[in-house]
């Protein structure tokens, strides 16, 4: 399963999140680092749920870029 992945940057690097998968988190000072760290936290997540017995979502949500002018 591919599940989207959201990343903001912050004052002090970058935050990620999983829509998909509330409360999976993950941040870092490098993009490539936070990236790193969300697979890793995607993993624990999944595996949590398997081990709670709690249903795995389906991937669902979908991300797109709309241009705009410039102002």
């Amino acid at each position: 399963m591919k599940y989207l992945i959201i990343y903001e940057k912050t004052a002090t690097g970058y935050s990620a999140y999983a829509p998909d998968l509330p409360g999976c988190i993950a941040g870092g000072f490098t993009l490539a680092e936070t990236a790193e760290l969300m697979r890793g936290a995607i993993l624990m997540h999944l595996e949590a749920m398997r081990e709670d017995g709690d249903p795995i979502p389906e991937p669902t949500t979908q991300a797109d870029y709309i241009e705009a002018p410039a102002a």
